[in-house]
């Protein structure tokens, strides 16, 4: 026990909370001040908050939702067609990314995405033939995430298209994902001119059959351990992912040279493709990310946030302890570096399933791994460590294999808890591609935009009234 006369020989600290007012008085009259970041919640959410503490589940919920997305394994293990593969899938069945939308609703690159889409699948002929054709109802749109699967940008995945099948080592879990076209004009920013299109029947024809045989040749392949070693070489799995691509490159190397059925020249258009394309393993750390995320899913009373995506009109996120309910705001606008004469006024709002890699400790939570990436999305070097930092405040814990050199290995912050964001008013910080906002533009830039207030007041307030 300390004795008295220690204390009273110890010069008092005055430890202050909230605004600075006091703190700036008592510092002046040469005090030792410890300041305490702390804010009242969301107005709206007094209630709620008090209700889920008071039922004193939240906690173990938590515990047992983020030990699961931990405990995900994510392999590669095959390659195959959407429509023979992806539960639900018909074909008529488009998928698309964020919350459920209507053609109505639909922002340019979604449209756009669509349009070319069908004109891939032999659907139209014309732009003008395919958005009355989805305007009479013809085809079913569908949320990727009501799928298992995952699509980037306007996430659009069409019957014929090749999809990634990957497996959970340490459970039953399974997802999908398209195969990732590069950057610039390509269908998942809403593009649609033909080469979008011959690009897309290459891939179909010739990427897809090659990979599958590949991994068939070679085995399936650990995602988790290119994507931790990855971020050791500077990527943060959402908008750089030269390291985890090339690592990708050299584990199917000698399967593509000697154990694909497939001539020569086919075999060296994908590895020039893979090669060219520093974009390429996105898909596929989407994909693992969402093994996690739906590990993760169902446990009553967690408030930690299994999904948070976009569709380029509206922004949802889903809790674990509220299951499938989607909660839904305004898609924001993405502050950004933007490609030749594009600017802001080019830009449609933030679209995506790929905001599954912040959900899993990726992305915009593991910009301090990534310093370069200031140089594609903006902001800086330091920025990208702060943003990361800020994270720790509103996620339940830190990923034991994403880790950050910078903070000395510390894992990235993991599992967002919805409570911790409305607490802190912290919001999940992103980074992310920008698309045109007319359908066929294409991409105009990269940036970076925070997850809107509104989605998770609602999803708090939700969670509360599931409790007794």
């Amino acid at each position: 026990m300390t004795d008295l006369n220690e204390l009273l020989d110890t010069d008092p600290v005055v430890v202050t909370a909230g605004a600075d007012l006091l703190a700036d008085a008592v510092a002046q009259q040469g005090a030792a001040v410890q300041r305490t970041d702390w804010r009242p919640p969301v107005p709206g959410t007094e209630d709620a908050l008090a209700r889920i503490a008071a039922a004193g589940r939240i906690t173990a919920a938590n515990r047992t939702a983020l030990d699961r997305l931990l405990a995900v394994r994510p392999f590669l293990v095959d390659i195959g067609v959407a429509q023979d593969t992806i539960p639900g899938m018909t074909e008529r069945t488009f998928l698309h990314a964020g919350p459920p939308l209507e053609w109505a609703d639909a922002s340019g690159p979604m449209r756009g995405a669509l349009i070319g889409a069908m004109m891939y699948e032999g659907l139209a002929a014309t732009a003008g033939e395919a958005e009355a054709i989805v305007a009479r109802g013809e085809i079913e749109l569908s949320p990727c995430h009501h799928h298992h699967a995952v699509g980037p940008m306007a996430g659009v995945t069409s019957p014929s298209m090749p999809v990634a099948i990957l497996h959970d080592d340490s459970g039953d879990g399974i997802s999908y994902s398209t195969l990732n076209e590069g950057l610039g004009k390509v269908l998942r920013y809403g593009a649609f001119a033909p080469e979008v299109i011959d690009r897309l029947r290459w891939m179909e024809a010739v990427l897809g059959p090659v990979l599958g045989a590949v991994l068939r040749s070679r085995g399936p392949i650990d995602l988790q351990s290119l994507i931790a070693q990855a971020l050791q070489m500077g990527d943060d799995g959402h908008n750089r992912n030269r390291a985890v691509t090339s690592l990708f490159l050299r584990e199917i190397g000698s399967a593509l040279i000697d154990g694909a059925d497939a001539p020569v020249a086919q075999r060296r258009a994908v590895f020039d493709f893979i090669n060219g394309n520093d974009h390429f393993m996105l898909n596929l750390v989407m994909a693992a990310g969402k093994l996690g995320s739906d590990a993760a899913s169902g446990i009553e009373a967690s408030s930690l946030v299994t999904v948070m995506a976009r569709n380029g009109t509206d922004f949802g996120i889903r809790l674990s302890g509220t299951g499938d309910r989607w909660f839904i705001a305004p898609a924001p606008s993405v502050e950004g570096l933007y490609l030749g004469s594009y600017t802001e006024a080019d830009a449609s709002p933030d679209i995506g399933d790929s905001t599954i890699t912040e959900t899993v400790g990726l992305g915009g939570f593991a910009m301090g791994a990534a310093p370069a990436i200031v140089g594609f999305v903006g902001g800086t070097a330091a920025g990208a460590v702060r943003r990361t930092l800020a994270m720790y405040e509103i996620t339940l814990g830190e990923h034991p294999s994403y880790q950050v050199p910078m903070l000395e290995f510390r894992g990235t912050p993991v599992g967002i808890d919805a409570t911790r964001v409305v607490r802190t008013e912290v919001r999940p910080q992103i980074n992310t591609g920008i698309a045109g906002k007319v359908p066929g533009t294409g991409m105009v830039g990269a940036g970076l935009v925070e997850a809107p207030m509104e989605c998770f007041v609602q999803a708090v307030n939700a969670l509360a009234a599931t409790l007794p």
